[in-house]
């Protein structure tokens, strides 16, 4: 399994859950997966820049995809609202906007051409699930993880096209490869609460004490998302969440690429496991 890709590291990965950025990365190199950071790279705008400024927001995406050509290579994130904001920005500049755009870009001698296309972590983890799973040297057999999708890790469907919107499978793919058992809850679909969580903090931390609540009663020893977002919300929200609502206990959530690690064989000290506000340690004294 040898992949090369440019690396689209985007702002939260890089900074606020750089845990999750540590964790892709030695993943990736324990996997054979090449990741080359694409160099400049600015924020793909989180899709509040876009609600502000879409020309300047596509704009600073088609510069991302356009240095990602200049290396030849196609894109991956590890961030599912990064995913959304790069592939949609291909998606409008395919659809008409792509010389007005490069002649912005032209000033910076770049020129956006269409030929890289934009991957998941997730997505390349599942397709290649067979190809890894040997490679798992701490198999996580009975680990109950509940998978936790969020909003743009497959909506909307027209951009997130990698599998079914309404019963995607790719993180139970995943977390079965790892040796560990999925588990269902109603929320697997349902927003974190992360853009909503200064606007309406009240119905954000309902949104995240509920995940983890559904995750508590159904025997889950985490919640798993393929998002920093996600697990930001997630995670440092959840003591304020259940403060404000009374719901749910401590409910460890990690990102994929923690969890994939953990199963072969990374370090837990170059997977940042320490920095979680909600402590693992639980789920750890099992894998």
């Amino acid at each position: 399994m040898t992949r090369k890709y440019a690396f689209f590291p985007g702002c939260v990965l890089d900074a606020a859950a750089r845990e999750a950025r540590d964790a892709t990365q030695a993943v990736a190199a324990r996997l054979g997966i090449e990741l080359v950071e694409i160099p400049g790279w600015t924020c793909c705008g989180a899709s509040h820049v876009q609600d502000i400024d879409r020309e300047t927001a596509l704009a600073a995406n088609a510069r991302n995809l356009a240095l990602a050509e200049r290396m030849g290579l196609d894109v991956l994130t590890a961030c599912s609202t990064c995913a959304l904001m790069l592939r949609t920005a291909r998606a409008e500049l395919k659809n008409g906007r792509k010389s007005a755009v490069n002649e912005a870009l032209a000033e910076a001698g770049l020129e956006y051409r269409g030929t890289a296309d934009v991957t998941h972590l997730l997505w390349v983890l599942a397709d290649t699930a067979a190809e890894w799973a040997p490679k798992v040297r701490k198999p996580l057999s009975g680990v109950r993880v509940a998978p936790f999708y969020g909003c743009h890790t497959v909506r909307p469907p027209e951009i997130m096209t990698h599998e079914s919107h309404l019963n995607p499978r790719s993180m139970e793919t995943v977390i079965a490869a790892c040796g560990a058992q999925p588990v269902t809850i109603p929320e697997r679909l349902k927003c974190c609460g992360f853009h909503a969580v200064f606007p309406a903090e009240s119905t954000a931390h309902n949104m995240t004490a509920s995940a983890a609540d559904s995750a508590r009663k159904e025997g889950a020893d985490c919640l798993l998302t393929p998002c920093p977002l996600c697990h930001m919300q997630l995670d440092m929200y959840q003591p304020d969440a259940r403060a404000t609502t009374g719901k749910g206990g401590d409910t460890p959530v990690l990102h994929l690429a923690q969890l994939v690690g953990l199963a072969v064989g990374v370090e837990r000290e170059r997977l940042g496991l320490s920095r979680h506000i909600v402590s693992p340690a639980p789920l750890l004294s099992k894998c």
